[in-house]
């Protein structure tokens, strides 16, 4: 037996694995594409969903039988019914092809086609007459990168929150353990601990919220504009049913009311949205760049935090302890700063009716996603919920600052206050001994004043 078959499409005959799913179009691509990740699963299982909904919109609309209708819609729950690594192998297309995804829309339709023949014989279900139905890769391929986007933003709100959350134990569990404050990577006043994690929930806080309030933007489903956006061949009502059978699927408040030209030729919403994943990547690298530098040492660096002692840190020095969470989060925000560069230029490239960089945006989009998503999670279960202060270390520090001058400067003057914090460095004296010799403040003025839990204003919780 022939270990290929022979079909043929428009260009001609195509010879093709004798036991693969797709047909002579998906065959062409693979051969002409070949670099690069796969097409993400998760598109594909998006276009077999919005397909079956196709199919369900058609027969409602009598544009195809229903025997063929029930046929697609049959053969998409049993490839949906697959593990991932099972689906994955009849769609072998990379994300570097036709910045349509045409290619990646046929292998999908051929599929389907394929596994109905295989289901009943007797009924011929064509990929583009049939499964592609009323559809245009130009409008289905932007919905379903939609739909991803919008699936992808509800997991990174959730992995976000998660975080705040076990930032929040920490935050109540410190709120009144004072440690000196840092500014310009010099000492400053002192604050409490639990204040400084309150200022890392504020931010995370934040993020989620322009998350949540721009995650709306991806509900807006490009489906109906076939072609170029004016719905040439879609029946009546084709796509508001498809957009409300999508909300019933994935839980998610997706709509057709949208101008499909718009829809076809920008992605201003994911474009807008992977801002805001940026925007979380730029904070997520400030707090973990703060816990492992106050981890730093344990005994030649800041030494103020305690991380989990997750793996050995070294291959040669024993015992070492690296904060490799911290570095695994900030090397995803880094990737994702890199990838907002991608998304914003790809979503510049709308030609006339249709942008052409569709692949590359959403499989960036969707590593951005992933990355933070799962870091996160990571950096939540592995290192914060594991932190713990060294407490003895933040009060050495405040004690052995000069920054506490601050207090004295409301009594005596900020150029009396400044020359006494000079004069302390100048002699490595302590502040209260410069204090004391200037003659300025007496011992008990400065024990008064200078007190650092009242420095903070820290309210009780």
């Amino acid at each position: 037996m022939a270990d290929y078959r022979i079909e043929e499409d428009t260009l001609g005959a195509v010879k093709i694995p004798q036991e693969a799913l797709w047909g002579p179009q998906t065959e062409r691509s693979r051969n002409n594409f070949s670099t690069g990740a796969k097409m993400p699963l998760e598109i594909i299982k998006a276009l077999l969903q919005i397909k079956k909904a196709a199919a369900i919109a058609n027969n409602e609309a009598h544009a195809i039988s229903s025997e063929k209708a029930d046929l697609i819609v049959k053969s998409i729950d049993q490839l949906l019914s697959l593990r991932d690594e099972e689906l994955q192998k009849d769609f072998p297309l990379v994300v570097y092809q036709t910045g349509s995804g045409t290619q990646t829309n046929m292998n999908v339709n051929e599929v389907v086609s394929h596994v109905a023949q295989k289901i009943d014989d007797k009924l011929e279900i064509l990929p583009n007459d049939d499964v592609n139905h009323g559809q245009s890769s130009n409008d289905i391929f932007p919905t379903a990168m939609n739909i991803t986007a919008a699936l992808a933003v509800d997991k990174l709100e959730e992995s976000t929150q998660h975080l705040i959350d076990e930032l929040k134990q920490k935050q109540e569990k410190y709120w009144k353990v004072v440690k000196i404050g840092r500014t310009h990577l010099q000492d400053a006043t002192p604050l409490t601990f639990g204040q400084e994690v309150s200022g890392w929930v504020s931010m995370l806080e934040h993020d989620l919220s322009y998350l949540k309030n721009l995650n709306q933007t991806l509900s807006e489903l490009a489906m109906g504009g076939t072609a170029v956006g004016t719905g040439l061949n879609a029946a009546p009502g084709f796509a508001d049913k498809i957009a409300e059978q999508m909300g019933q699927v994935y839980d998610h408040p997706f709509t057709a009311d949208t101008n499909k030209f718009y829809g076809l030729a920008a992605h201003s919403g994911l474009n807008v949205v992977h801002g805001a994943i940026k925007t979380l990547a730029s904070d997520l690298m400030k707090i973990a760049n703060d816990v492992r530098f106050l981890a730093s040492g344990p005994r030649s660096g800041y030494g103020e935090l305690n991380i989990p002692a997750n793996e050995p840190g070294s291959s040669i020095m024993p015992g070492k302890v690296n904060p490799t969470q911290a570095e695994a989060i900030t090397m995803a925000a880094v990737r994702v700063m890199g990838n907002d560069v991608v998304v914003t230029m790809a979503s510049s490239q709308g030609n006339f009716e249709m942008n052409v960089y569709k692949p590359v945006l959403i499989s960036t989009f969707l590593e951005s996603a992933e990355l933070l998503t799962g870091t996160m999670y990571g950096f939540a279960d592995k290192m914060v919920a594991g932190l713990t202060i060294n407490k003895e270390r933040m009060t050495e520090l405040v004690d052995r600052s000069l920054m506490t001058v601050t207090a004295l400067s409301p009594h005596i003057g900020y150029h009396q206050s400044a020359e006494i914090a000079q004069k302390a460095q100048a002699d490595g004296t302590t502040l209260k001994e410069a204090a004391i010799k200037s003659g300025l403040v007496t011992e008990e003025q400065f024990d008064k004043w200078v007190v650092p839990i009242d420095m903070t204003n820290v309210e009780e919780k």
